[in-house]
């Protein structure tokens, strides 16, 4: 989680104007951390919907008023905290002087200024710590902004649900399927929960993943309630940040937990981005098979077992203890 490497920046430069780009929908956050002086808005739908209805030149000029825009500003330095390549294109289009990423990759290094290349070091957010003092900052601290909105939409969401006492998120759902548990297994940890140790399981993710959360509240017997696609960021950071208990695979609900402190039981196998979160109540669940982490290439023909080989049991026996549950 990058969210504390503002304050570091502001601690070193208590004058300079900071500025955090996103992509719309996710600026909510960023928008609620203090130590920034501007959230600036990529509007990713936009040009989508412009490019899909061959309106071609509205959309070169809102690409161009919108990269003038970053320009007027004249940033001194320009961060790449993804290391992808369409994180260092905007690095690069911003016309910073310096452009400095992290681990660079998919041709990305050809957009920057200085590459840094972290040590493997399995520390939770440990990479922002390099950065940090490659710069000459203190070391960030993970932070987990909260919204009054944010708040809101997450009590609105739990009192529909009818949710009144301690609940866990189940984090199942991102972008590659080599990074997936089960849907049976969810459905099992779910009811095993609920049965088990008295905890409502609440089931976040996107929109696209609405299907396979109804499938898996099915699954459940209705123990698991399905909030896929009814909530923004600010309402799924809320929700983490009350919950007695985090499950998740590689993804950025699970990373959430991690930095909101909250008890947090990590299912990686064909990544492996962090081991330990110190001071923090994070347990990892890691195999690490011959062939983990294998990232983006799987060499299992879809069979996955880095993930299929952990149990609903050995699950159940990893949670952190911190979440004092039955």
């Amino acid at each position: 989680m990058a969210g504390g490497l503002p304050g570091a920046l502001r601690a070193r430069y208590p004058a300079a104007h900071i500025a955090w780009l996103v992509q719309e929908g996710f600026e909510a956050l960023p928008a609620a951390n203090p130590a920034l002086d501007e959230v600036l808005v990529w509007p990713r739908r936009q040009w989508r919907e412009l490019w899909q209805a061959r309106r071609f030149a509205a959309w070169l000029g809102a690409v161009r008023r919108f990269v003038g825009g970053l320009r007027e500003r004249r940033f001194d330095l320009a961060i790449d905290a993804q290391g992808l390549l369409k994180s260092a294109l905007w690095v690069r289009a911003c016309g910073a002087r310096q452009r400095l990423g992290m681990d660079p990759a998919e041709g990305s290094r050809l957009l920057l200024t200085r590459a840094l290349r972290t040590p493997n070091d399995k520390t939770f957010a440990a990479e922002y710590g390099y950065l940090a003092a490659e710069l000459g900052l203190s070391a960030p601290v993970p932070v987990l902004p909260l919204t009054a909105p944010g708040r809101e939409a997450a009590q609105a969401l739990l009192t529909a649900a009818g949710v009144a006492g301690d609940y866990a998120v189940l984090a199942p759902f991102t972008t590659r399927p080599q990074k997936h548990w089960t849907q049976g297994a969810w459905s099992e940890l779910g009811r095993r929960l609920h049965d088990e140790r008295g905890l409502t399981p609440l089931l976040l993710g996107g929109p696209s993943e609405v299907d396979a959360g109804q499938r898996i509240e099915a699954a459940s017997g209705g123990a698991v309630r399905n909030l896929a696609g009814r909530t923004d960021i600010a309402a799924a950071a809320a929700l983490v940040a009350g919950a007695r208990l985090v499950v998740g695979v590689d993804t950025g609900l699970t990373h959430m937990g991690v930095a909101a402190g909250v008890p947090t039981l990590a299912l990686f196998g064909s990544t492996c981005p962090y081991l330990s979160a110190p001071g923090r109540p994070l347990t990892v669940l890691y195999h690490g098979l011959s062939c983990s982490p294998c990232k983006r290439s799987p060499s299992c023909g879809g069979a996955h077992p880095c993930l299929t080989g952990i149990g609903v049991d050995e699950v159940l026996r990893c949670i952190p203890a911190e979440a004092a549950i039955r």
